[in-house]
């Protein structure tokens, strides 16, 4: 028997003689984590456990969101991603799947900032209209044509981040 294994059924019977010996309806989890060799990682549970509650019970006793790991690094970069597919309105989750919900956020979003730019062109092009109208007709004060100038300028700037 490999050292691996010899290990693996030793964790196993502590396991059990543990689980003999807890509160009714408590459950036992056994983690050995092993620093740069995850395939030497163990995870032993007791029939019916669920891991969420593990998490749930190591965040009560401090495990914090804030913290670094690679689990949360990888569902954070899902999110992103899933947001992103959402905007460009391309890759949509399966359906049921929880990505769903941020997917449908990016496409709102993207679908608000189409109508803001639509807002923005609109009233650009009448602001200029207007500064024209009044021009043409003679009837302008400077300080008028200087702060549309300024507002359109604006205005130009916003639609050429937003790429319209």
């Amino acid at each position: 028997m490999s050292p691996m294994n010899r290990f693996h059924e030793t964790a196993s019977d502590a396991l059990e003689k543990i689980s003999a010996s807890l509160p009714e309806g408590a459950k036992l989890c056994l983690t050995i984590y092993t620093p740069e060799k995850p395939e030497l990682d163990i995870v032993l549970q007791d029939k019916g456990l669920d891991l969420n509650e593990v998490v749930s019970t190591l965040r009560r006793r401090g495990l914090s969101i804030d913290s670094d790991n690679a689990y949360k690094r990888d569902l954070l970069d899902s999110v992103v991603g899933a947001l992103a597919f959402g905007a460009q309105n391309k890759n949509p989750p399966p359906a049921g799947h929880w990505g769903q919900r941020f997917w449908d956020i990016g496409r709102e979003e993207r679908g608000l900032h189409e109508e803001l730019v639509a807002a923005l062109k609109l009233t650009r092009e009448n602001l200029r209209a207007c500064q024209a109208t009044i021009h043409l007709a003679g009837y302008f004060d400077p300080a008028y044509v200087n702060d549309a100038q300024a507002a359109m300028a604006v205005a130009d700037a916003a639609l050429a981040k937003a790429g319209a």
